[in-house]
């Protein structure tokens, strides 16, 4: 069993991995909790660096940056998952790191989620791997269409997905394109309850 993560006290620093869009909403969000924050990324236009006490602007396979981040906060968190798992593992060895580095690392590859969470119990659509057209044929007869096709890693917001309609003719070029995938059946839309 893993030790309960850390409590915070007030004026304590949370350092966040990425300065997007997410970080400085994060860092707005904790600053009315009286907490600080400093966003290391390695693009020096990061909107989250705008809102928050210190930056770092640094390649996430930086050591010695990542050392000095370590040592200025008390505890670290992410964005969003497409900062390298390998960095926020390397933190942890040195400052707490919520969530765990190997969820995030579960997190990074939608195939790897996916069997993650078919193995919990949890119901998900169906869904197969790709590595190639004739994956993608057999993924499509199993699962069915309609069907999007997903990159397994670094996708997101509707990024690195195609829909394959029925009739659809595309395959090959659609598998070419992203590669290695996880294709999963297009599930229709639930209405709303509110």
């Amino acid at each position: 069993m893993s030790a309960p993560p850390p409590v915070l006290q007030p004026d304590a620093t949370i350092g966040i991995l990425g300065g997007g869009q997410l970080g400085r909403m994060l860092a707005l969000a904790a600053a009315r909790l009286g907490f600080k924050c400093h966003v290391f990324s390695p693009n020096p236009d990061s909107s989250a660096f705008d809102v928050v006490h210190r930056v770092t602007c640094a390649d996430y396979t930086d050591a010695q940056a990542l050392d000095r981040f370590a040592g200025a906060v008390d505890l670290v968190t992410y964005e969003f998952e497409n900062v390298p798992a390998e960095c926020a593992t390397f933190l942890a060895a040195r400052v707490p790191v919520l969530p765990d580095p190997k969820i995030l690392a579960t997190t990074q590859d939608r195939l790897a989620e996916k069997n993650f969470v078919a193995a919990l119990g949890i119901g998900t659509a169906p869904f197969a791997d790709v590595v190639n057209s004739a994956a993608l044929n057999a993924a499509i007869e199993c699962i069915g269409r309609p069907a999007v096709l997903k990159t397994r890693r670094f996708g997101y917001d509707g990024k690195g997905q195609a829909t394959i309609r029925n009739g659809s003719r595309r395959m090959k070029t659609i598998a070419s394109v992203i590669k290695p995938a996880a294709s999963e059946r297009r599930l229709p839309s639930q209405p709303s309850s509110r």
